[in-house]
């Protein structure tokens, strides 16, 4: 789970540089959905990880947190349409 969660954050943090591109901020609406999948499953490795191994884990959910809250933010300054 650990694993995934990371590679999802990494496509996640991707497709938010993308997002930055002027006329393609609409893709934030898109964005804040897939990260928030990233992040349950980052909170289930979390969950059923031992220990000494969640480093993935934890990585894949600060990662898919802060595309959630730099989509947001993006989101908000634009008014929802850039």
């Amino acid at each position: 789970m650990g694993l995934i969660s990371l590679i999802w954050g990494i496509a996640a943090l991707l497709w938010m540089v993308l997002a930055f591109i002027p006329l393609l901020g609409w893709g934030n609406w898109f964005l804040i959905p897939f990260a928030a999948v990233g992040a349950i499953i980052a909170a289930i490795g979390l969950l059923f990880t031992h220990a000494t191994k969640r480093g993935r884990a934890k990585t894949g959910l600060v990662l898919n947190a802060i595309v959630i809250i730099v989509g947001v933010i993006r989101l908000s300054i634009g008014g929802g349409i850039i």
